[in-house]
C-alpha cells in the first residue's frame, strides 16, 4: 500500500475484517507518508513510529481473532497538540509550557480512540494555544499547505489538515474555537466538522469557554461520520457533555438531499469573495439543486459579530497567558500577535463580556428562526484561497487580526451550530476552495447528509495534492 493510495478509514476497517489489508500495512504507509512529506509541510510535532507499529500489531492480532475493540480498531490517527495524551507532552504550540508534565491523562476524544483500538501516530502542529487561523509558532515553526507548501495550511488545526491531506493517516482530531478545523479544511481540500457544542466532550475546559469545540478531520464525509461514532459520547469530566448518541452518524448518510431546503448565502450580506471562490461555491450549490435540493439565495440577516467575538476570544487569550506573568515579561517568548490581542482582552470588563454574550444569544435566536425555514445554510468556508505561509493575514490586509479573513466561520462558534467544510473546487492557481454547510443545533446528521450528497456527485475530495505528485520533494 502506498501513501498516495491510503484508503478511507471505513475502507481500511472493511479490509481488516476480510483480511485483505493489515493494520500494520496501513500504519507503515502512514509513517512512510510522514517520512516523505512532513519535512515539506511540518504537520507533526511528535511522531512515535515504534509505538504506532506495536499498536498496529496488536490490532492485527485482534482482527485475526475476530475480536476488534471497536469500529476504529487499527485506523492510523493523529491528535492535535492541544489535547492531553497520556505519556506524551501536550505543549499547545507554546514554548511556555513545562515539558516535564506530568502527562498522565487523556482528553476524552483520545480516551475514546484508545478504547476503539485506533493507532495513534503522534501529535500535530498548532499555533500557540490555538489562538489564530494559521498554524505557526515560535516553538515549532510554520505549517505549509499540501497543494503548495509556500502557502499556509490554515489553522489552528493546520497540522491535522496537512496530515490527512497527505495520507499521514485517514483520521485526525482538531479543535475549533472560531473556525480552526474548517479553515484548514477549506485551504487544504479536506473535510472537517465543527459539531454541535458538547457532542464531543472536551477536557480540560478551554480558556475560550463555550466557543471551543473538538472536531473530526478527514478526507471524506463518510470518514468524518465514522470518526464521530468513535469520539462522541458522554464524559463526566465535561460539565457540558451531551448524552452518548443512540444512532450511528453513518445511518442515513446516503439518503440524499431531495426535498431538503437550502438557504444559500454567497456573502452573508457583508463579505467580498475572491471570484474563483464565488464561482466554485455557486457551482457546488447548483450541483445540490440538481440532486433535488430546494435552493433559495438568501442571507440569514445578521451583521458581522466580529467585535463581540473579539471580546470573548481576546479575553480567553488573556486568561491563557495569565499564569506565565505579565504580558510585558512574555515579549520574545510568545507570539507577538497573541500578546497584542491578549492585551486587548485584558482591558475588557465584565460588562463588555456580558454585552458580547448578549450579541451571541441574539445571533443564536436569529439562526434558530432561520432553520425553521431552511434545513441548512450554505456559504463559502473562506472568502479567499490560502496565502503565503508564516503570515497571520494575507498581503495588503487592512487588519492585523485573523478574523478579518475568516468571516464565515466564527459566527457559528458563537451559536454552537454544527458546521461542515467540504472541498468544492480549485482556484486558477490550483488552490482548494471550501464549501461550508451549517445546520441547526443538534442537526449534525443533516450537515453530514448534505456533505455526503455533494461528495457522491463530485470528486474534488479525491484529487491528489500537488506535493504528492512531485517526483522529487527534496
Amino acid at each position: 500500500m502506498s501513501d498516495a493510495s491510503m484508503p478511507e478509514a471505513t475502507e481500511l476497517v472493511a479490509g481488516y475484517r476480510d483480511k485483505s489489508i493489515s493494520p500494520v500495512e496501513a500504519t507503515q504507509a502512514a509513517l512512510d507518508a510522514i517520512e516523505a512529506y512532513d519535512d515539506a509541510v511540518n504537520a507533526f510535532v511528535l511522531v512515535d513510529p515504534e509505538g504506532a507499529l506495536a499498536a498496529a500489531k496488536e490490532s492485527e492480532a485482534r482482527w485475526h481473532a475476530g475480536e476488534p475493540l471497536g469500529p476504529g480498531d487499527g485506523v492510523p490517527t493523529s491528535i492535535k497538540d492541544i489535547f492531553l495524551t497520556r505519556g506524551w507532552p501536550t505543549l499547545r504550540g507554546s514554548a511556555l509550557v513545562d515539558t516535564a508534565g506530568p502527562w498522565d491523562e487523556d482528553a476524552p476524544c483520545v480516551a475514546r480512540l484508545r478504547e476503539t483500538g485506533a493507532v495513534i501516530l503522534g501529535k500535530t502542529t498548532t499555533p500557540e494555544y490555538a489562538w489564530k487561523g494559521v498554524t505557526d509558532s515560535i516553538a515549532f515553526g510554520p505549517t505549509g499547505n499540501p497543494w503548495n507548501p509556500a502557502t499556509t495550511a490554515g489553522g489552528s488545526s493546520g497540522g491535522s489538515a496537512a496530515a490527512v491531506g497527505l495520507g499521514m493517516g485517514p483520521w485526525s482530531v482538531g479543535t475549533d474555537g472560531g473556525g480552526s478545523v474548517r479553515i484548514p479544511a477549506g485551504f487544504t481540500g479536506t473535510v472537517a466538522l465543527k459539531p454541535t457544542f458538547g457532542l464531543i466532550p472536551h477536557y480540560p475546559p478551554s480558556p475560550f469557554g463555550t466557543l471551543a469545540h473538538s472536531g473530526p478531520m478527514t478526507r471524506t464525509v463518510r470518514d468524518t461520520a465514522a470518526l464521530m461514532d468513535v469520539i462522541t459520547g458522554f464524559d463526566a469530566r465535561d460539565w457540558a457533555a451531551m448524552p452518548t448518541p443512540t444512532r450511528s452518524f453513518l445511518d442515513g448518510l446516503d439518503t440524499g438531499v431531495a426535498g431538503l431546503r437550502i438557504g444559500f448565502s454567497p456573502d452573508l450580506g457583508y463579505v467580498y469573495n475572491d471570484p474563483d471562490v464565488d464561482a466554485a461555491v455557486r457551482a457546488a450549490v447548483a450541483a445540490l439543486a440538481e440532486a433535488g435540493a430546494i435552493v433559495d439565495e438568501v442571507d440569514p440577516g445578521f451583521s458581522d459579530p466580529v467585535d463581540a467575538f473579539h471580546v470573548l476570544w481576546f479575553s480567553g487569550e488573556a486568561k491563557v497567558l495569565e499564569p506565565y506573568g505579565s504580558l510585558a515579561e512574555l515579549t520574545g517568548r510568545a507570539d507577538p500577535g497573541l500578546l497584542r490581542t491578549a492585551a486587548a482582552g485584558s482591558r475588557c470588563s465584565a460588562s463588555d463580556y456580558l454585552d458580547a454574550m448578549a450579541v451571541r444569544m441574539r445571533l443564536g435566536q436569529l439562526m434558530g428562526r432561520f432553520h425553521q425555514d431552511y434545513d441548512v445554510l450554505i456559504t463559502p468556508t473562506l472568502p479567499l484561497p490560502a496565502f503565503p505561509v508564516g503570515q497571520d493575514v494575507p498581503d495588503g490586509s487592512p487588519s492585523p487580526d485573523w478574523t478579518s479573513w475568516t468571516p464565515y466561520t466564527y459566527p457559528f462558534n458563537m451559536t454552537q451550530q454544527p458546521a461542515l467544510s467540504v472541498p468544492c473546487g480549485f482556484t486558477a492557481a490550483g488552490l482548494p476552495v471550501g464549501l461550508q454547510i451549517v445546520a441547526a443545533r443538534h442537526a449534525d446528521a443533516t450537515v453530514l447528509r448534505v456533505g455526503q450528497a455533494y461528495q457522491s456527485v463530485t470528486d474534488w475530495h479525491r484529487r491528489t495534492p500537488t506535493l504528492m505528485t512531485q517526483e522529487d520533494i527534496s
